[in-house]
């Protein structure tokens, strides 16, 4: 940011006789040259342990629309192919505005995508989050601006165009609203969604001491119409939020050839998927916070697997889950210190069913019920040498139909600098992670012949224990040392059954997954036309099982993350801009089973133009080269199988944005794992 100061020859003389004891008659009249003060607005803060990044600075020139695409220019943020994970956390969970939410993933991305960006405020990274969120473990808090009167009705529209193999288009609406102490808000989205991918497998399995070699190529086609509706009013401190989704004309399907013939496998929506949530909050003058919700979620879907022209399987797959949650918080000042205390309640009763027709066998038809209740106490505070931190500590009870067990959870950030030039941040924290209710009732999934998909009603929560320590350098340049430690961490993997010629997929409880790692944020300019961010990220993984069906393995190895973002301003006026990103990856592993090497280029162009700069124009093309393509191998114990996956992120995407109003206040030139479906 540049400020230019021009000092008049009677300043400059009142200065001097200020310093000097003389009248201003005694001065002759001196012409200073033109005085400039260069300076730029800090990109991350610390405060109590969180890191405060203000994005729309970062992401202002970027070919983004929405703050789903925005996240992924957060330090240490991946956005892998739309979904959001953090470098140094176990999992992470995005909220809006501090609010708990127990939307699942999928339609928590899809209202963030509806969001656009030029609604967001700044971001709040907490890698432990505070007992008071309600959500344990690391927190992405989207801060959304609040509408005031003097705004009036603002408001933006949004036409999307995406070409990969297929093609996919989407809208939107978003406005906002206030008036007295009356706060609207509505968005809306459709999308009709088509998506390609295909997969190669080969499978070299061993059988009573034969090797029977297996392949097979398969197309994956996805489609679907999605429904979106986000509703909130707001008087003074109470406000009602509903969230809807509806996903309709579903139709996934499945094209494969090889060693055991040419398959069709189509999963159908038998009536459209529903997912509603209302949700109310109040927060008292006095420190008290109050608020609870109500979700819905169902789905019918069946399956239809055919060999050739033969059918071989017929079946329904139907869930029924419905949520109740609700909170209490409690905070009292004193002084530069916060006491906190809290209860939350979760009761949840899943409904599903799984039928056959072809071939007959039993399915299963139960209730599965679960409580998860917690209590907690927290403190807060600052000291004048320039120490801030929050901790917390909650005690937490879970129990469904298979088991039921407490757990403590401990929580603290701290920060601390004497200067802002120079912040060290602590973070230590623990999570539990649930595994999908659809699991648990051990329903299966046929693929074709050889392949095949079973739950498992035995499978346990696991808890993950982090670490990190950051410093943050001019508020701009960011390194986290990092640990984290699974305890009977859960991953889904492909088995080859030692009974018979089958492949399995199936979650499973491993003993452990440690990873310890360093990571770099470093972003720099050249006078406001070029800015770029590197990012480094090198760790070592470890994924060990005692327990593997019938087999053991302990899998480590070294892995490292490269990102540079550019973005180019051909002078700072311009009204366009051009992004270039490169990314490489190498190491990751899961489970026993390690990945090749992964690179690609994406590239985009913004425009903006129309009466005050309202219309913007965005073209962007990921994985220009298509080579972002995982492949996963497989080779210990007799288990030898790899599977490579193409036209995953290869896309070009066209989106046309209208703002009217400005849909900005005048004065300036918002998981949680998705844990409902009926296929994992």
């Amino acid at each position: 940011m540049k400020m230019i100061f021009t000092l008049s020859v009677v300043f400059s003389a009142v200065v001097s006789v200020s310093a000097q004891g003389v009248s201003t008659d005694s001065i002759g009249s001196r012409q200073l040259n033109e005085v400039t003060v260069k300076g730029e607005k800090p990109q991350i803060k610390g405060r109590d342990g969180m890191m405060i990044v203000d994005l729309p600075a970062i992401v202002r020139d970027k070919p983004v629309s929405n703050i789903l695409e925005a996240l992924g220019y957060l330090p240490g943020v991946v956005n892998d192919n739309g979904a959001i994970g953090l470098n140094g956390a176990s999992s992470v969970t995005i909220i809006l505005n501090g609010e708990p939410t127990t939307m699942p993933v999928q339609n928590l991305y899809q209202l963030l995508y509806s969001i656009p960006v030029d609604r967001l405020k700044n971001v709040e990274i907490m890698y432990s989050a505070p007992a008071k969120y309600h959500v344990s473990g690391a927190v992405i808090n989207v801060v959304l601006k609040t509408p005031r009167p003097l705004d009036g009705l603002m408001g933006q529209a949004t036409l999307g165009y995406d070409q990969s193999h297929y093609a996919s288009c989407s809208g939107g609406l978003n406005a906002t609203y206030a008036i007295n102490s009356w706060t609207f808000d509505f968005n809306w989205s459709l999308n009709r969604s088509q998506s390609y991918n295909r997969q190669t497998t080969f499978s070299n399995h061993l059988l009573d001491g034969t090797r029977h070699p297996v392949d097979d190529d398969m197309r994956q086609i996805g489609r679907a119409w999605n429904n979106l509706i986000y509703a909130a009013a707001s008087y003074r401190k109470l406000k009602l939020t509903y969230t809807g989704q509806v996903k309709s004309r579903i139709r996934n399907e499945s094209l494969s050839s090889g060693t055991f013939g040419d398959f069709r496998n189509l999963y159908k929506g038998l009536s459209p998927t529903g997912y509603n949530n209302v949700a109310i909050r109040y927060e008292a003058s006095f420190g008290l916070t109050v608020g609870g919700d109500y979700t819905h979620y169902y789905e019918n879907r069946c399956q239809n697997l055919f060999k050739g022209d033969i059918e071989q399987i017929n079946s329904e797959n139907r869930q029924s889950v419905n949520r109740w949650h609700g909170y209490l918080d409690q905070e009292h000042t004193l002084g530069s210190w916060t006491i906190g205390y809290g209860v939350d309640y979760q009761h949840a009763d899943d409904k599903s069913r799984q039928s056959y027709t072809l071939p007959v066998k039993p399915g299963f038809d139960n209730t599965l019920r679960e409580d998860v209740a917690s209590v907690y106490i927290a403190t807060q505070g600052s000291f004048p040498w320039g120490l801030s931190f929050n901790t917390s500590v909650s005690a937490d009870y879970f129990h469904n139909d298979y088991q039921h067990n407490w757990n403590i959870i401990p929580q603290l950030g701290a920060t601390f600098y004497n200067t802002p030039a120079s912040i060290f941040q602590l973070n230590l924290s623990s999570q539990r992670l649930y595994p999908s209710y659809w699991e648990l009732h051990g329903g299966s999934s046929y693929i074709n012949d050889y392949s095949m998909i079973l739950g498992n009603p035995a499978l346990q929560p696991y808890i993950s224990y982090t670490g990190q320590f950051s410093y943050i350098f001019r508020q701009k340049y960011a390194a986290t040392l990092y640990a984290l430690y699974a305890d009977g961490y859960s991953v889904q993997l492909p088995y080859q059954s030692t009974s018979g010629l089958q492949l399995i997929f199936q979650t499973l409880n491993l003993d452990f997954s440690r990873t310890v790692g360093l990571q770099f944020h470093l972003p720099f300019s050249l006078k406001n036309i070029w800015n770029a961010t590197a990012t480094f990220n090198l760790y070592h993984v470890r994924q060990k099982s005692s327990h593997f069906h019938d087999l053991s393995f302990d899998n480590k190895r070294w892995a490292g993350y490269i990102g540079l973002n550019n973005t180019v301003r051909f002078t700072p006026t311009c009204p366009v801009s051009l992004s270039v990103d490169a990314t490489y990856m190498a190491g990751m592993i899961q489970g026993a089973g390690r990945m090749d090497p992964l690179f690609k280029i994406d590239a985009g162009v913004k425009w903006l133009f129309g009466y005050k700069r309202s219309c913007e124009l965005n073209l962007k093309a990921n994985d220009i080269f298509n080579s972002c393509n995982p492949i996963l191998k497989i080779n210990f114990s007799g288990q030898d199988y790899r599977i490579k996956t193409l036209n995953l992120n290869q896309n070009l995407n066209i989106s046309f944005v209208y703002r009217f109003n400005g849909f900005k206040p005048k004065d300036r030139p918002e998981a949680d794992t998705s844990r409902f479906g009926t296929v994992k």
